[in-house]
């Protein structure tokens, strides 16, 4: 391997010179004349010149605009060695030993990527900004962090999870240069950020207020009940009054009371906020109390309005550690343009770097071998490898090996060229290679074996995979050898198969080399650096010799006999596969394309990512639209290009750049799938990531949602930890003191593994905010009242005192923690159910859904909202007749009645009832939501259904001897009826109700089809057992009707609401059986 290698080397620069010797016979041009290779003139402040040196102490450098960062230090050193400056400093030292700083605006930026062209750096285009002649630039020795900054990062990892100073396992430099690139948004972020704001995080709606809440209230008016100290005072507001006008109100009406409330009187409503009692939730800014969530809630419910007067928080709390990096140069990484960096009509002796698009050879890839540690066990075995070149999901070039015996070292040392030119190489593609296996054939000889090719007959299998990106993070081509730790493709049998969609798409390499599958590979070595261009000028004329803007000629209009074909495809939804014809059309039609957001996913979709014209076609038909930045917010639109399909930054940038108008409120709502599309970056740093990390710097509230999704990535993905850890690091690093306190408490909670006895005396904090509901702070452990639970995974019924004073429930917060089970599934299905409320709030239906906390905080670890005042159907049909309650209808119903203090409550109840029952009847049958027994479905005193446990979704119901266990369509059965006033086939006023409630819901759900489908979508790469494929989310298209019309949508509803009416006995039958089973498990175990 070693002698190819060598023999290697000799012929490798034959592929610049070969074609750069066909640019020489070209006309060189001076410096003097091309803009490319202006002289820059720099003064460079020695690092020498604080030691006295020799009394230089700056050095006038003439510095051409195509160096490299390295090549410029260099000269510097060279110069520096020339004068005899310090010679004790300069030949004992490298330049690497030194960094260069400059100023920019009062903050000291550092010039960090020693492979930038020089003319490319932001200094450059700040001194022509200042019209400044002459730069400077300070070389200070590379500085080395401070025990306080290694103790400061030693306390980040540990809250992480992650160490993200680690670098053995990476091929280059990105993740230290992502962690310094990130330190410039997370800077301008602190700058701008509004201390009080941040401090208190008030929770604003951005819809209206619904109707149906706005009819609860009298003239838009509400009592406050305002507490301080142990005093309180009721007032009368209006909802349109901001928390201000609320304070002024109060203070007006306590004018003469201030010494009974205990206000001091040289304080006046300026030094006061209103927070809501027992909780960490305040109302402040300027947005009518109608705008907040806690109000929403309680017109909702119906509950008393409880604000306490207290002091502002101490905004020094939220204080950040002063970094010891300096700010980067804010175009570090980007490219000059294919006109400063081409070789074309150049004097070879003064190029340093090549664009890649003078490159017109086709890419190759030289795979030298695999050697493995320990051979698995797989007799009489044949391998080859595959190499794939990916943009997104789409696969622009493929060649394979031959075939050869598998064992722990095998060696092919030869090329694999691909029907790809170099120029064609789009950024963010990606070599994908795998180790594929076979059955050798029975009557190969060795000649025979060494040349053969698996047909398409030969049953063959996956066994590792890797992949690297060919154009890396500062869009230098890659070249030279790799060797590359490859990751094992897991048996079915095991949990991480679920995931392998979204593994394989990683660039990282496996952790564990010293049992892992390497492979070493050879690329084309280069005499230069060769950078993919970040754009280029292309001039072109038309027929008539007229110029023709960027190249695109004749813009096409459609003729009108295609546009009704044109309008079917853009109406068509997410799951629909697009034809070559299809993709032709769009294509050919691209500016009519542009005219209609709805058609970007198509489009670009069609796009032919490895053809350099089609690439910058598109960008500059991007870079020219109006529309989409025109159009009004879609979310599922904008979401869509940020899925697997789409590689390019421009694109996902434009998605980004349309999630940006988000309130915080919708933030929260999808974050859960916009963390799940960073696995979907090429690369550490994107739009994304920085969209992340500036919204979760402006509120607590996203970011301590951030830090749990992030973290519970981290440690259940090996191949996204390096990413995630990197953006969960620049959050840290800014979100303040009191964040991190409050994390350091909530990781040290959930890291307990001991027995419940033991719980108390571990060390627990005094109070810790939530996970699932920050709001929230939990005090102390009430011991005596948890328990561990009866389900396999025994997990822990915990419940907690409020550590709030100012609360007025004495309900304890109550907690299950679980761990074995993967609670992501749950959060799924949690957060669309918020989404669905959000989509019937919009028609002004209230189906009183009750989506309760939950929040996986590790791997296969997590917790779960304990609902007050709520019990299961189960407890409430084995508590009056044991296991043959199941077969009592009226159970339900006298219980519910009972727990209702007059009529009037009662019918309110079944007022819920009904709501709630239509609401989850809809939902569980739009999401297929299996599994459902009369342990999984509860109700609170108050009449509100709900279901919990989503273990079976999208269809994959359970079965038995290959039967599915599921006989309705949803969960409608007879005692629910009775509620309901009607039995067997009568009918009554409050089930016409019901029919007329699931109607609404469900053909306002059909409106939003694309979006559900679009967020299930963006969770297929998350390794949910239950959604692994495009065919499980057909099921969403089929429970949702798509293609029919809303006369036949209703029919179909109404249809199934009738099944579940004629086949309620057998879920009765089947409730029975569930009642005998665990009656004879057993009831919960309690804690001694």
């Amino acid at each position: 391997m070693d002698g190819e290698q060598n023999q290697l080397s000799d012929e490798e620069p034959k592929i610049l010179r070969e074609e750069t010797r066909r640019r020489r016979r070209k006309k060189a041009i001076s410096s003097s004349s091309c803009p490319s290779m202006d002289q820059i003139s720099v003064e460079f402040v020695l690092p020498t010149a604080a030691r006295g040196g020799s009394g230089t102490e700056i050095l006038l450098l003439e510095v051409a605009g195509n160096w490299t960062v390295e090549q410029v230090k260099a000269q510097v050193w060279l110069k520096a060695v020339t004068l005899n400056l310090c010679p004790d400093f300069y030949q004992r030292f490298s330049p690497d030993h030194c960094i260069l700083l400059y100023q920019k605006k009062g903050n000291v930026c550092e010039i960090y990527d020693k492979h930038q062209v020089f003319q490319t750096l932001d200094c450059i285009r700040y001194w022509r900004a200042l019209k400044k002649d002459v730069g400077r630039i300070q070389l200070v020795p590379r500085p080395q962090p401070a025990d306080d900054s290694l103790q400061y990062q030693s306390y980040l990892n540990y809250l992480i999870g992650y160490d993200v100073t680690d670098v053995s396992n990476v091929h280059d430099d990105e993740l230290e240069f992502t962690r310094r690139k990130l330190l410039t948004p997370r800077r301008i972020e602190l700058t701008d950020r509004d201390a009080k704001l941040y401090s208190m995080d008030p929770w604003v709606a951005r819809k209206p207020l619904p109707e149906h809440l706005l009819s609860k209230v009298s003239n838009a008016h509400v009592l406050l009940v305002i507490h301080i100290s142990t005093a309180s005072q009721t007032i009368k507001v209006s909802l349109q009054d901001t928390p201000a006008q609320v304070l002024a109100s109060f203070f007006a009406k306590t004018a003469n009371k201030r010494v009974l409330l205990g206000i001091p009187q040289n304080m006046c409503e300026a030094d006061f906020v209103l927070r809501v009692c027992g909780r960490y939730e305040y109302l402040y800014g300027d947005k009518p109390l109608q705008d907040f969530n806690w109000i929403r809630q309680c017109l909702k419910n119906g509950d008393e309005i409880h604000l306490v007067l207290e002091s502002p928080p101490d905004t020094d709390l939220d204080l950040v550690q002063k970094e010891d990096w300096a700010q980067v140069d804010d175009c570090t990484g980007v490219a000059g343009t294919h006109e400063q960096l081409t070789i074309d009509e150049k004097d070879h002796e003064r190029v340093f770097t090549v664009s890649m698009w003078d490159c017109n050879r086709k890419f190759r890839v030289k795979v030298l071998g695999i050697d493995i540690p320990f051979l698995p066990k797989i007799p009489e075995f044949i391998v080859f490898i595959e190499a794939s070149i990916f943009h997104g999901q789409q696969l622009l070039a493929q060649e394979r090996t031959c075939s050869k015996n598998f064992s722990e070292e095998v060696l092919w040392n030869c090329w694999l060229e691909f029907n790809i030119k170099i120029r064609d190489l789009p950024k963010g593609a990606r070599l994908n290679l795998q180790v594929v296996c076979g059955k050798q054939p029975p009557t190969a000889n060795s000649k025979v074996l060494h040349s053969c090719v698996f047909s398409g007959k030969t049953k063959s299998r996956l066994l590792y995979y890797v992949n690297l990106l060919l154009i890396d993070h500062r869009s230098l081509l890659r070249q030279g050898e790799f060797i590359l730790h490859m990751w094992k493709m897991p048996e079915k049998s095991e949990e991480s198969s679920s995931s392998i969609n979204a593994d394989k798409l990683t660039s990282a390499t496996n952790p564990d080399k010293a049992s892992a599958m390497a492979v070493a590979i050879l690329l084309d070595k280069y005499c230069y650096p060769v950078v993919l261009p970040k754009s280029r000028n292309l001039v072109c004329r038309d027929a008539g010799g007229e110029e023709v803007e960027g190249g695109e000629r004749g813009q096409r209009e459609m003729p009108n006999h295609l546009k009704k074909q044109f309008a079917a495809i853009v109406a068509t939804d997410p799951l629909h596969p697009l034809s070559p014809e299809d993709k032709e059309l769009l294509w050919h039609f691209r500016h009519e394309c542009m005219r209609d957001p709805r058609a970007y996913p198509k489009l670009l979709g069609s796009v032919k990512w490895g053809r350099q014209e089609d690439v910058l076609a598109t960008h500059r038909l991007l870079e020219r639209s109006s529309a989409w930045d025109s159009s009004g917010l879609d979310v599922g639109l904008a979401m869509q290009l940020l899925d697997c399909h789409y590689s390019d930054a421009q694109v996902r940038s434009m998605a980004v750049r349309k999630l940006e108008t988000l309130e915080d409120d919708d933030v929260l709502r999808y974050l859960l799938q916009l963390v799940q599309a960073v696995k979907f970056e090429p690369y550490h740093d994107s739009a994304l990531v920085r969209f992340l990390l500036k919204r979760a710097l402006r509120s607590k509230r996203i970011g301590h949602f951030l830090f749990w999704f992030l973290r519970s990535e981290i440690a259940q993905s090996m191949h996204y930890q390096q990413r995630y850890a990197v953006l969960l690091e620049a959050y840290l690093r800014g979100c303040g003191e009191d964040m991190l306190q409050d994390f350091r408490k909530q990781v040290m909670v959930f890291q307990l593994r001991q027995k419940l006895e033991t719980l108390q005396s571990s060390g627990l904090p005094e109070s810790f905010r939530v996970p699932y509901d920050p709001g929230l702070r939990a005090g102390a452990l009430m011991i005596e009242q948890c328990k561990v639970m009866a389900s396999k995974k025994k997990p822990l019924w915990l419940q907690f005192k409020r550590a709030d004073q100012t609360t007025l429930s004495r309900d304890p917060i109550g907690i299950i923690f679980k761990e074995g089970d993967d609670l992501r599934q749950d959060m799924l299905i949690l957060q669309i159910l918020l989404i669905m409320e959000s989509i019937w709030e919009t028609e002004t239906l209230d189906l009183c859904l009750l989506p309760y906390g939950c929040i996986s905080t590790g791997n296969r670890i997590g917790m779960i909202e304990i609902v007050k005042d709520a019990t299961t159907i189960a407890n409430i049909q084995q508590s009056v007749m044991g296991s043959t309650g199941a077969f009592k209808d009226e159970i339900l119903s006298q219980w519910l009645r009972d727990k209702c203090v007059s009529e009037d409550k009662f019918q309110q109840a079944v007022e819920r009832f009904l709501y709630s029952c239509g609401g989850y009847c809809v939902a569980t049958y739009v999401l297929g939501i299996g599994d459902r027994h009369n342990d999984n479905i509860m109700i609170t005193e108050s009449g509100n259904l709900f279901h919990i446990d989503f273990g079976h979704i999208l269809g994959n119901y359970k079965s038995f001897m290959g039967i599915s266990k599921e006989w309705v369509p949803f969960v409608l059965t007879p005692d629910f009826l009775y509620v309901m006033g009607t039995t067997g086939k009568k009918s009554s006023p409050h089930f016409q109700k019901f029919q007329d409630v699931c109607v609404k819901a469900y053909l306002a759900l059909r409106h939003h089809t694309n979006l559900l489908i679009i967020l299930f979508s963006m969770m297929l790469m998350t390794g949910m057992p239950q959604l692994t494929s495009k065919e499980d989310i057909e099921y969403i298209r089929e429970a949702l009707t798509v293609g029919r019309s809303e006369d036949e949508a209703q029919r179909h509803l109404l249809d199934q609401i009738e099944i579940c009416r004629e086949k309620g006995w057998m879920v009765q039958i089947n409730w029975f059986v569930h009642l005998v089973l665990g009656i004879k498990q057993g009831v919960e175990k309690r804690s001694t």
